[in-house]
């Protein structure tokens, strides 16, 4: 009875309560953050290794491009039907 009344007139036994939710909130947090593992990578500035990424991306474009010429050589001659349809 005496938790309810304090409750209802808005006594201190609300605002206790309060804080002492928040402690126990904030403490959660830190000792959540205490026991999570550290990063094992080292992170070092500078490129991240992309320099080789992107000549090997190159080198494989480039071969696409000479393999579809090479397929669009093979193929026959043909007359361009579509070229005079809106003369």
């Amino acid at each position: 009875m005496r938790d309810r009344n304090d409750l209802n007139q808005g006594g201190g036994y609300a605002s206790e309560k309060r804080e002492d939710r928040a402690v126990r909130s904030t403490k959660g947090v830190i000792d959540y953050s205490v026991k999570q593992q550290e990063n094992t990578t080292p992170q070092t500035p500078g490129t991240g290794g992309m320099t080789q990424g992107l000549s090997i991306q190159q080198e494989r474009q480039r071969k696409m491009g000479e393999a579809k010429e090479r397929a669009q050589r093979f193929r026959p001659e043909m007359d361009d039907t579509m070229d005079d349809i809106y003369d």
